[in-house]
């Protein structure tokens, strides 16, 4: 029943993709509501709460992830700059927007009390809920050493006693004060700044390997490989130029008298 469910979605919206993590939304709608009812309310997310992450890229999914750094700063700059200077980056909650929290959870309870909550609220509900988690948790990222695979490792797994009743109230009563819109423009400069620091780490990282390869061939070696490879053409070319020269003396009768015996 789940995959027919997911084809059908797919079969009437070809322009969809299908990412990892589709299959833990579809199935939670299948267990509570069957097929037919969950076939309309995946439909309808398909094509509007989840279309971003149903692109043939993940890149408007990255870029919505970045939201959640300008709404952490709202709530504890302090934080915000911890959680910067680890480097965690967004990793740590791509499975939480991508599944509702429910490949992350444990009790299906919480699952579906999430859900039942999410289709009544913005598409980008579930990341204010991401910023008021990590805030919950602000003790135990403190605690932890400011590191990209520590903070990483503490946040990807979300505790069982989380009370979400309490942090779904705190994360609408943020969308209300702090809207997508009010905080696009540092999204934006934010996803520039990454930009530029990939950019940076590509160009240390070549010029790493240059001077590697510099190191392992002598300035001495690279003349000599420079100068065999269009010399040794050359060579080739005119001796196949005086073979055939030879050859055509060698069939012409007035030019026998040059042709050495």
């Amino acid at each position: 029943q789940l995959t027919i469910l997911i084809l059908r979605v797919i079969t009437k919206y070809p322009h969809l993709r299908y990412y990892q993590g589709y299959h833990d939304v579809a199935v939670t709608f299948l267990l509570v509501v069957g097929e037919d009812v969950a076939f309309q309310i995946m439909e309808r997310l398909s094509t509007d709460h989840l279309k971003e992450c149903m692109e043939p890229t993940m890149d408007k999914t990255s870029y919505l992830l970045n939201y959640i750094f300008p709404l952490i700063h709202r709530l504890h700059p302090a934080l915000c700059e911890f959680l910067d200077r680890s480097g965690v980056g967004t990793m740590f909650c791509l499975p939480w927007f991508l599944t509702w929290y429910g490949h992350s959870l444990n009790r299906y309870r919480d699952v579906v009390r999430l859900y039942d909550y999410f289709l009544a609220s913005p598409a980008l509900l579930p990341l204010y809920l991401v910023a008021t988690i990590v805030v919950h948790r602000q003790d135990e990222v403190f605690r932890t050493d400011c590191d990209m695979a520590s903070v990483h490792c503490l946040l990807s797994n979300l505790s069982d006693d989380l009370p979400f009743e309490k942090l779904l109230q705190e994360a609408t009563e943020l969308y209300e004060k702090f809207p997508p819109e009010s905080v696009e423009a540092e999204v934006k400069e934010r996803c520039k700044r990454e930009v530029l620091r990939r950019q940076q780490e590509d160009a240390m990282r070549k010029a790493l390997v240059s001077k590697r390869a510099r190191a392992n061939n002598p300035s001495w070696v690279r003349r000599l490989r420079a100068w065999h490879v269009p010399h040794y053409k050359l060579i080739l070319f005119t001796a196949s130029i005086a073979f055939g020269f030879y050859a055509y003396l060698r069939g012409t009768p007035d030019a026998i008298d040059f042709v050495p015996r």
